[in-house]
């Protein structure tokens, strides 16, 4: 008589074979890695332009909620203003020149809500070219 009882078979999958061929194409790939070149772009080149590029019109936020206006274009010197009489101010700059860019400076301690709220009031006034003045590093 056989005592034995059958033996089950496992239904287990062996995945060292598997973790072997991974770390293999891994060092394969570490090792090719660093020999090939990444693709090099040829960016086109342009003559510089002979007409002055219009100057902005500069918005200055300050910490303390103030803003201030500055038309570089017009050499006009720079005064406060409120929100509204900003809206009153860029409508009228786009109406009588409507290419005239227009950038934003804003303190650091400036919440980016407030920012946003004159970038959306230039969207309203069908500014064009609006931009964000960054200080170099170092200054």
């Amino acid at each position: 008589m056989n005592t034995r009882r059958p033996r089950k078979q496992l239904a287990q999958i062996n995945v060292v074979p598997y973790i072997d061929v991974m770390l293999v194409l891994l060092v394969i790939f570490m090792v090719t890695a660093p020999m090939i070149n990444p693709g090099e772009v040829d960016l086109p080149s342009v003559a510089k332009t002979q007409t002055v590029a219009l100057q902005p019109l500069q918005v200055t936020l300050h910490a303390d909620g103030q803003i201030l206006v500055h038309d570089l274009a017009h050499h006009t010197d720079e005064h406060s203003v409120t929100q509204s009489e900003l809206s009153a101010l860029i409508r009228q700059k786009q109406i009588d020149d409507p290419d005239q860019p227009v950038v934003i400076a804003a303190d650091k301690k400036v919440r980016y809500e407030k920012v946003m709220k004159i970038m959306s009031l230039m969207q309203q006034n069908q500014v064009k070219r609006v931009g964000l003045l960054a200080a170099a590093e170092g200054r």
